[in-house]
């Protein structure tokens, strides 16, 4: 019978089984945070994952925690945090996280803190009128809509030196009506689709994009600026182009955003196709043509799954390609 108060050997000698990468943390840890100014009420919400690597042999080889930082203590530092420091941006936050991990502890040596944030945005009061009450026009102001658009995310990682900061967005789903053909592709004996030239192109955007910001004397960039600016040029970028292939609008978006956000040197999406098809309506004598309005069956699988990075010149690509894979 094992004696299971006797620890494990301290490491694997003479054993064919050796330690690879290896990480822990506290994930999903959602944090809402309100500040009051005065009956001004405003909202942060975000769910917020860390992961810590380190010194951590022990822990798996014999089972020793003299190395680990509870992930209970992680949870609490990520609530304390929240009040201490207040939620700036995601990217700030994440930045307070992971230096406190790293710095904080000797046998922690990388901090890995992935945030989602959920916007709201406050209900406004109807107007009152010209016959309502004087006190009838003060709105409340700390009531508010879960707005639906897309869901912020970021990435920052700190290794006690050089940070990396990749922020993003998923979710967003957006639709061009016309301006969108597909034509002129290689075909052979199982190719059944027709060319068309005039489709709806439709995607939810998954995009991460990073900062070539890494600690140091740099001017730390507007994270909520360069977040509000980003998601407008991959938008007008996929409105603007008259797309012959999903891919060219990918590229066109990640162009837009590396031409015009000098704090930005790569772009990763993530773009599934989702497919708009006209409907079979000639059993009812019916003709369905784009010209005149169409209908169409909205198919949400399968997919075509168009995947690409677009970097400044001179760039290396960092974004990992797990993280926008869907």
């Amino acid at each position: 019978m094992t004696d299971l108060s006797t620890p494990a050997d301290p490491a694997p000698a003479g054993r064919p089984a050796m330690l690879g990468q290896n990480q822990y943390g506290k994930a999903e840890n959602r944090v809402v945070r309100i500040t009051r100014d005065g009956a001004t009420h405003h909202i942060k919400d975000l769910n917020v994952s860390v992961a810590l690597e380190g010194d951590m042999d022990d822990v798996h080889y014999s089972g020793s925690n003299a190395h680990v930082l509870p992930t209970d203590t992680t949870k609490n530092t990520v609530y304390a945090f929240a009040k201490e420091y207040g939620i700036e941006s995601a990217e700030q936050f994440g930045i307070h996280l992971a230096r406190h991990f790293v710095t904080s502890q000797e046998s922690i040596h990388r901090a890995c803190v992935r945030i989602e944030e959920y916007a709201w945005e406050r209900i406004a009061a109807a107007d009152p009128g010209p016959d309502a009450d004087a006190d009838a026009g003060d709105e409340p102001r700390h009531s508010f809509v879960r707005r639906g658009q897309e869901t912020r995310v970021a990435r920052i990682t700190f290794d006690g030196e050089n940070w990396q900061v990749v922020s993003g967005l998923k979710d967003l789903t957006v639709l061009n009506s016309t301006h969108s053909e597909f034509w002129g592709y290689a075909k052979d004996k199982y190719t059944t689709l027709k060319e068309s030239y005039d489709r709806i192109l439709a995607t939810d955007v998954s995009a991460r994009w990073r900062y070539g910001w890494t600690g140091g004397e740099e001017s730390v960039p507007e994270w909520d600026t360069s977040y509000a600016r980003t998601k407008e040029h991959i938008l007008r970028a996929f409105a603007e182009t008259y797309s012959l292939s999903l891919q060219q609008t990918l590229y066109q978006m990640g162009a837009r955003v590396i031409d015009h956000r000098a704090e930005i040197d790569e772009i990763r999406f993530s773009l599934p196709n989702k497919h708009h098809f006209l409907a079979d309506l000639s059993p009812f004598g019916l003709t369905n043509d784009t010209g005149d309005g169409a209908v169409y069956l909205a198919a949400d699988r399968p997919y075509g799954l168009i995947e690409a990075t677009v970097l400044r010149d001179g760039a290396e690509p960092g974004i990992p390609a797990e993280l926008t894979h869907l």
